[in-house]
């Protein structure tokens, strides 16, 4: 089988899946670190300062490039191998009982990463958009703290956010173990540890994330 054959195959396109899918995993412990710097209370002093940092480094810059492309890369794989089962089989079986073969948040996974990608639009709006426009308009002034207080005044948004991480956490939850098992570690000795870290990872990832908006809304956070 040649390298285009592999990655054109079902087992391919899963094994890209699983690839970028570590690599957005990362990301997100990278994120999240940054974004937890407005719990230190300072009135976004850090955040502002680490958001600014690596807005301007130019490293950073580049990975970004390969974050989005990576982003795009697992939106793409997903849709084709939920086109290709979909397409496998049209018709469904007579006799199906789906929730004693597997969990509902792994036949989800399509409709999961639709949300996300939908609450990926509303934060890149929010967020991401201001912050490119300041730097590359000769980088006006811009306190992006005071962004997120804004954004996060209103309840409906809060609302959504949260929404949006109680997605991604069955995401996560499904995700990470799934991709190891695409890279064959899967074995009786090591499979419970990988659960254990999937699940701990999604339950701190999401807390932080969802914790975020609700404590600038409550005015935890000043």
């Amino acid at each position: 089988m040649t390298w285009n054959h592999f990655f054109t195959s079902s087992i391919g396109r899963k094994f890209l899946m699983g690839l970028s899918g570590i690599f957005l995993v990362l990301f997100l412990i990278v994120h999240a670190g940054i974004n937890a710097c407005i719990f230190l209370n300072d009135n976004g002093e850090t955040f502002n300062s680490v958001a600014h940092f690596m807005s301007h480094n130019w490293i950073m810059r580049f990975l970004e490039i390969g974050l989005f492309a990576t982003l795009i890369l697992h939106i793409i794989q997903g849709l084709t191998l939920w086109y290709q089962n979909k397409k496998a089989r049209p018709v469904n079986y007579s006799f199906n009982q789906p929730g004693k073969n597997s969990k509902w948040y792994s036949r989800s996974m399509g409709i999961l990463g639709t949300l996300l990608l939908l609450f990926l639009v509303m934060h890149l709006s929010h967020f991401y958009i201001g912050t490119k426009v300041a730097l590359y308009t000769g980088d006006q002034p811009h306190n992006l703290f005071e962004e997120m207080k804004e954004v996060f005044s209103c309840n409906w948004t809060v609302a959504l956010y949260v929404f949006g991480v109680v997605a991604l956490f069955w995401h996560l939850y499904h995700g990470v173990q799934s991709a190891f098992q695409t890279f064959g570690i899967n074995h009786k000795k090591y499979t419970p540890l990988i659960k254990f870290i999937g699940i701990g990872y999604a339950i701190i990832i999401c807390l932080l994330f969802a914790l975020m908006p609700i404590a600038i809304y409550f005015q935890w956070i000043k």
